[in-house]
């Protein structure tokens, strides 16, 4: 990128000049410096030659001299070859063989210069050396024996030819043909000026002629800028002028070449550009009038939708205070009406009596199940549903809830499934409320939609991790099937397959949608095939957290291990099932499927069973099934009857009379194992156990306002009340319950929520303000089941709410808490706080003092534990125990110790050294004594104290 940058620097005529001027010096410079130095060899090879032919005879010459010492005749010879080469001679000197000066030409300052520094014998042939601005040559005179006709002759040839020298070749062989005595040798001191001379001239010549090269590239490159340079740089600056907006620049003038062909298309490009210029103008003027109307129409339309904004805003208010007021006017006569026949219930009735209250009562529930669908998809759809995780029994929970939902399918006599896999954990964490609503909406609508077969719920593990397991959970059915077009309308609201006239079965098309929105809240995901008249399949994936602690009964299977079974079950899913469910928990297994080979595996075995199960179901002579069940009776002690019976005479006089246990179906592994490790003892075998006597449950000597303007309601309460408290006061307004409450003291006070003249909130306030019941409990009772209005309520002053219809569970609920609740002052309640483990196990005392005892349960071995994986310094096993007691406490209404353990295992997730957090460990060590202490106080009190539901 630097040096894009440095190229744009330099302007294309630098470039054409720099590019046509270099390549020629460059090439002149090499040329000429070759040239010059070739002819400074040839002019110094030259002067050696010239050296050599002079100074060569003179040494043969020189022998008589040297040999008769006659340095006359001698210097004579030097001398006459000095002046015939004066200008290239300067001195000629001749050394004996002693390296002594024996003559000289004439005399010279100084002859060490021409005098050889080496020993005689190294100097063979002509040897030259040049110092400063001279040469010396020097050549051996050798002397040879019988030589002399050899050398006139070799004298005579040379004047012959023309005075030529006589060089090294022709003297060779008349040396190497004789014998040879060096006798001295002969310096010459040659003067290099000329041939200096020569060289510079030379030099000066390639110079010249590289500068006249130059010269003449010059006058081409100058000609190419003109002829070139000029014309584009023209185009440049047009080009420039086109770009910024004068598009009727035009180029002028004729060009050569491709130029031309360039200035051509610049011409018709900016004619081009102009065109397109004047059409892209109008287009614009014409879009900015299209925009103005636009932006116009878009004002109007910001207006109208700020209008349908707040009346959209107001609708969905306007439906918010619908639904809440429409709960309030459906749940208020509906809980008179479920109320009242739950009191008839108690009273004593003749059989088609009976039939009308249940009727009624169940109408009115399939009524309430509407509106709650009703509500449940506006919290859904406003996201307002808020889910709970909370630990939970998964099996006892899904057979609870098939245990509602099974009589449907026995009216209809489907053989209805439930097949868990025994590796799927029993103590989970979630919201258990909507994991059953769940399951009765996909198990109600295949029992809705099937009339002959099978209904089967599978769930088996998918994942599971240290915390969380991901279930794969499916419900199978054999009914009509969904059509391929109506499939993608299932999960919509209010649509259905069946959508006409006609259709065979009700409901509002919403639970599917609430079913599907309430998995995906929880993190899953919902799918189905279908096919007419093929049955359905819906699956679903359901994450649940592990609970920490074993939530249900702990069933010890182990002990069923080679005990004999045998079974009856001609149905085959649920045989199947059972089958499995046996063999898994290692019983020796006899399986029959029909009447008759039943008969004949109870006439063939001669010892007893253990266990006998029989299915009731395919059994329709009464006189024939009894006396298959005192056969089978006599060869075991624990008899097991299955049923899907709905008559209850049928099931009170012949199956529980010719029964030890009498289970109906669907059965759920932990009840069947249950009955088959805890059988019933030998004193209740053959008779049916007496009716136990129920004792009337005991009033709390308690005194209780009610209030409501709804006068059935009034009396249901009242009713209600008047079961579990000592002292009830009725008013139906609120202003009497103000002047009730200024002249009365009260344990407790029901009030509800929408009253003419002085409603519910307002009378609270005076009540708070001015009575002598400002710090009593006061519940409202309402039947609004908007969680906006709930928490209205509560910020109103009110303690807690109990929605309609009143159940008398939910009433005994209240009663036990605010009226029963126990009072721990013995210890701080940031150790242990009663009050928040039982907003952590949903208001259910049962379960928080469950939690409450395994966690202490667990302190003693926590402790060690800790302690141990303390002293190793061993943050692994330390991380594991704390996040183990961390998980507990989380359900245990511990916060000081829920502190702590969030604070140690987040520092131990952070690679924190455990000496920096050994003080927070020895005060979580110090804290769960104090816990197990004050969780013991509690625990013995509550046994007594908190009564349970019978």
């Amino acid at each position: 990128m630097k040096s894009a940058n440095n190229m744009t620097k330099y302007s294309l005529r630098s470039w054409v000049l720099v590019l046509a001027l270099a390549p020629t010096i460059v090439v002149g410079i090499l040329l000429g410096s070759y040239f010059t130095i070739n002819r400074f060899y040839e002019l110094e090879d030259t002067l050696i030659v010239k050296g050599s032919n002079i100074v060569e005879p003179l040494a043969i010459a020189s022998e008589f001299g040297i040999i008769n010492q006659d340095r006359d005749s001698t210097k004579r010879l030097l001398a006459a070859s000095q002046i015939n080469n004066a200008s290239l001679i300067h001195s000629i000197a001749v050394f004996d063989a002693e390296n002594q000066l024996f003559v000289t030409s004439h005399y010279h300052k100084d002859f060490e210069t021409m005098r050889y520094k080496q020993p005689l014998a190294q100097l063979i042939g002509v040897d030259h050396e040049t110092i400063d601005d001279t040469m010396v040559i020097r050549v051996p005179i050798i002397s040879h024996t019988g030589y002399e006709a050899s050398l006139l002759s070799s004298l005579n040839r040379s004047k012959d030819n023309d005075a030529q020298p006589i060089t090294q070749h022709l003297i060779e062989p008349i040396y190497n043909s004789q014998q040879e005595q060096v006798l001295g040798y002969i310096s010459v001191l040659l003067n290099k000026e000329n041939a200096l001379l020569e060289q510079h001239r030379a030099a000066i010549a390639a110079f010249i002629i590289v500068l006249i090269g130059v010269q003449f590239n010059l006058f081409f490159t100058f000609r190419l800028v003109k002829h070139v340079n000029h014309p584009i740089t023209e185009m440049v600056r047009v080009v420039a002028k086109i770009r910024e907006g004068k598009l009727d620049t035009r180029l002028e003038g004729n060009l050569i070449g491709e130029l031309d062909l360039l200035k051509r298309g610049i011409n018709a490009m900016a004619s081009s550009l102009s065109e397109y210029h004047d059409e892209m103008q109008q287009n614009i003027d014409q879009a900015t009038s299209d925009l103005r109307e636009t932006l116009e129409q878009i004002e109007i339309q910001n207006v109208e939708l700020d209008l349908a904004k707040k009346r959209a805003l107001e609708a969905s208010r306007i439906k918010s205070e619908f639904l809440a007021n429409m709960s309030h006017e459906l749940r208020t006569p509906l809980n008179g009406v479920i109320g009242f026949a739950r009191q008839l219930l108690k009273t004593p009735l003749h059989t088609s009596q009976l039939d009308y209250i249940k009727t009624i009562e169940r109408s009115a529930s399939n009524l309430l199940g509407i509106i709650n669908d009703i509500l449940d998809f506006s919290k859904l759809e406003a996201g307002k549903m808020v889910l709970e995780k909370m630990p939970f029994a998964l099996r006892e929970t899904l057979t609870e809830t098939l245990t509602i939902i099974a009589g449907s399918a026995h009216e209809k006599g489907l053989e209805l499934v439930i097949d868990i896999d025994e590796n799927v954990p029993e103590s989970v964490s979630g919201d258990a409320m909507r994991v059953s609503q769940i399951i009765t909406n996909l198990v109600g609508n295949a029992i809705k939609f099937t009339d002959i077969g099978s209904v089967i719920l599978k769930i088996h593990l998918v994942r599971q991790d240290e915390d969380n397991i991901t279930l794969r959970c499916e419900v199978i059915d054999t009914g009509i099937g969904i059509d391929e077009s109506q499939q993608e309308y299932l999960f919509q609201a209010f649509g259905q397959a069946d959508s006409s006239i006609s259709r065979r079965f009700g409901g509002t098309g919403l639970g599917l949608v609430i079913t599907k929105r309430l998995i995906n809240q929880m993190g899953g995901q919902i799918g189905f095939t279908s096919a007419p008249n093929k049955g359905s399949n819906f699956w679903f994936i359901l994450p649940l957290g592990l609970s920490q602690f074993e939530i249900g009964e702990v069933i010890p299977v182990e002990v069923l291990q080679h005990k004999s079974v045998l079974l009856y079950e001609p149905r085959e899913l649920t045989r199947d099932m059972l089958n499995r469910r046996l063999v898994s928990w290692q019983l020796i297994l006899t399986n029959v499927t029909n009447p008759d080979n039943l008969t004949s595996a109870l006439k063939s075995q001669n010892s007893k069973f253990d266990y006998i199960i029989i299915s009731c179901h395919g059994f329709a002579d009464n006189a024939a099934f009894i006396e298959l069940l005192q056969q089978a009776r006599q060869h075991t002690d624990c008899l097991i009857l299955l049923h899907d019976c709905i008559n209850q005479d049928v099931i009170i006089n012949v199956l529980k009379a010719n029964a030890d246990i009498l289970l109906s179906t669907p059965v759920s592994d932990l009840t069947l194992a249950h009955h088959l490790i805890y059988p019933p003892t030998p004193a209740t075998l053959f008779s049916l156990p007496e009716p136990a006597k129920i004792d009337a449950p005991k009033r709390l000597n308690a005194s209780v306002l009610a209030v409501d303007d709804n006068i059935a309601n009034l009396k249901l309460i009242d009713t209600l009340l008047k079961e579990l408290v000592a002292n009830v006061v009725t008013v139906n307004n609120g202003k009497e319950a103000i002047a009730q409450a200024k002249a009365h003291a009260f344990d407790l006070i029901f009030m509800d929520i929408q009253m003419p003249g002085t409603d519910g909130i307002t009378a609270t306030q005076h009540i708070r303000a001015h009575s002598l019941n400002r710090h009593t409990p006061i519940i409202a009772v309402t039947a609004h089941a908007i969680a906006e209005e709930r928490e209205n309520i509560l910020a109103s002053g009110m303690d807690g709410f109990l929605p309609k219809p009143i159940d008398e569970v939910s009433l005994k609920g209240v009663i036990s808490r605010w009226i029963a609740k126990p009072q721990f002052t013995h210890f701080d309640s940031h150790i242990l706080n009663w009050d928040l483990c039982l907003t952590q196990a949903n208001q259910k005392p049962d379960l928080a003092l469950d939690m409450l005892k395994m966690l202490v349960s667990s302190i003693p071995e926590t402790i060690e534990t800790i302690t141990n994986a303390l002293n190793d310094r061993d943050s692994s096993t330390l991380l594991q125990a704390v996040h183990k007691l961390h998980g507990a406490t989380c359900y245990c209404g511990v916060p000081t110790t829920q502190k702590l353990c969030q604070d140690i295992e987040s520092g131990l997730k952070h690679k924190i050294n455990i000496d920096d957090l050994e003080p927070e460990i020895l005060e979580l060590l110090d804290e769960l004594t104090k816990v197990e202490s004050a969780a013991n106080q509690v625990i013995n009190q509550l046994s007594v104290d908190i009564p349970h539901d019978q």
